[in-house]
This record gives structure tokens, C-alpha cells and sequence, in this order.
């Protein structure tokens, strides 16, 4: 009687393994030296179930050292399970023109569970004043 229990037990601990519930540990300085200089932020959601999954924790930006607008958004998956998005940035000029370029398409990327994660960009020219940055939940 006893086998069969604990072929019972090894299938459920291998159908839980298969499930994809991976969570992320992680240890970082507790005394940050560099500093981040955050923005205000407008956003407009409009995919619920995606803002459940992955939200955006804050948006930091700076510049290169030539003089380019660089940007990071941190994001967080909410879920205990592998979130797959899509992101990409859109870059606009100091009159709120958008600035077209090859280096601003879509990019695919996923985050495991509970873990924060960083995404960056840098502008394709230093026209770009602005930035957007758009997220789709991948199939």
C-alpha cells in the first residue's frame, strides 16, 4: 500500500514541477552608492489582465555620456509563474514628434515569478527629448 502512495506523491511533485511556478530570490546592496533619478509617469492601461500579471514598479531616465536620452523601467510579475510581454519603446522630439527608427522595434522578453526585472533603451538620436514605452502580453 505504501508504493502506491508514493507514486501519488512523485506525480503530483512532478506535475507541480511542469506547472512553470518558478519565484526569484535575490540579494542586493542595502547601501545603494548611485542614485536613480525617477519620473513622474502617466500611464494608460488599457490590458487588465497583463497589469495584473506585470506591473511597472517606476521609470528612471539619464543621459549617455554623449549627451542621449537613455531610459529603464523596472517591472515586477506579480504571478508566481513565468510571464511572457512585448515591449517597445517610442521616442519623440522637442516638439512631441515622434522620431521613427529601426533600433525602436517590438522586443520580446518574459520575467519569472515575483522577480523584478529591468528594461532598457536608449534614444536612436540625442533629437529625442520624450519617450513611450508600450506592453503587450505575449501568447
Amino acid at each position: 500500500m505504501k508504493i502506491p502512495h508514493l507514486l501519488a506523491l512523485c506525480c503530483l511533485c512532478l506535475i507541480a514541477g511542469l506547472t512553470g511556478c518558478t519565484t526569484v530570490n535575490s540579494v542586493e546592496n542595502a547601501n545603494k552608492e548611485g542614485q536613480r533619478n525617477m519620473v513622474s509617469d502617466q500611464r494608460a492601461v488599457t490590458d487588465h489582465s497583463l497589469n495584473k500579471k506585470v506591473s511597472i514598479v517606476g521609470v528612471n531616465t539619464g543621459m549617455t555620456p554623449g549627451g542621449v536620452l537613455k531610459v529603464q523601467v523596472e517591472l515586477q510579475n506579480r504571478t508566481r509563474s513565468l510571464q511572457r510581454f512585448i515591449y517597445h519603446f517610442e521616442w519623440f522630439d522637442a516638439n512631441g514628434m515622434q522620431v521613427n527608427s529601426i533600433v525602436s522595434a517590438p522586443t520580446p522578453d518574459q520575467v519569472e515569478g515575483r522577480e523584478n526585472k529591468m528594461i532598457s533603451a536608449v534614444a536612436p538620436t540625442p533629437n529625442c527629448k520624450d519617450f513611450r514605452v508600450k506592453f503587450i502580453e505575449a501568447e
